[in-house]
């Protein structure tokens, strides 16, 4: 049996107020799109969260690569395989132009100035983002924004992606445009979107969360 890229196993968490995850199990095999759904505040967006270490959970594993994943350490090698777009654009831009906001994840894995800038640039063309290179990354629009952030992962050459609303802010066009680009791609993926129509067509499984667990049967294949 393939070993997962990512997997939980009976994890739990609990904000303060409230438990989110319930004895979760998952599983994302390489080339699945799995569509992860389900109502607001099901902890869907938390779930990804648990996968590159950005929160760990109060009960249960976390394993990624076939090992399991604990501390800080072990996760700083899972993100530099595992691309996470943030449902807020703003929280994954902070650069003063888009150029350097795609180029700053190559640098940061050891790559040359001049071999980062080339790699942000292939990445921006193949988004259709070519001529957004110098543009000011706070004066882009939340769409645009979207767009840009989703370089900014790309452009890591991430085994896997994790995306979360990816058409939010987007027009129909650019939507599509998008979906085709996805998959295209070879990373397996888990999608958090309440665009279920417009992703149906990618996904090649759904998982839905419900009440902070994800039944056992359900299984809805596009």
């Amino acid at each position: 049996m393939t070993t997962p890229l990512l997997e939980l196993r009976q994890v739990q968490f609990d904000y303060p107020a409230r438990a989110v995850l319930r004895e979760v199990n998952f599983q994302l095999a390489a080339g699945e799109r799995v569509a992860l759904i389900g109502a607001n505040g099901a902890g869907k967006t938390t779930l990804l969260h648990l996968l590159v270490g950005l929160v760990r959970p109060s009960a249960g594993q976390v394993f990624a690569f076939g090992r399991e994943r604990r501390c800080e350490a072990d996760f700083q090698a899972v993100r530099a395989q595992v691309g996470l777009v943030f449902q807020d654009a703003d929280d994954q831009l902070f650069c003063p132009t888009v150029l350097e906001d795609v180029a700053f994840g190559p640098l940061n894995l050891g790559q040359s100035p001049a071999q980062a800038r080339a790699v942000a640039l292939e990445t921006l063309a193949l988004l259709g983002l070519a001529e957004f290179a110098e543009r000011v990354t706070y004066r882009l629009s939340a769409g645009e924004k979207r767009l840009v952030a989703l370089a900014t992962v790309l452009a890591m050459r991430p085994q896997v992606l994790l995306l979360d609303e990816p058409t939010t802010g987007l027009d129909a066009a650019t939507t599509q445009r998008l979906i085709a680009l996805l998959t295209a791609m070879e990373q397996a993926m888990v999608i958090v979107s309440h665009d279920w129509l417009s992703l149906a067509p990618l996904a090649t499984r759904t998982v839905r969360l419900e009440a902070g667990k994800i039944p056992p049967f359900f299984k809805v294949e596009s």
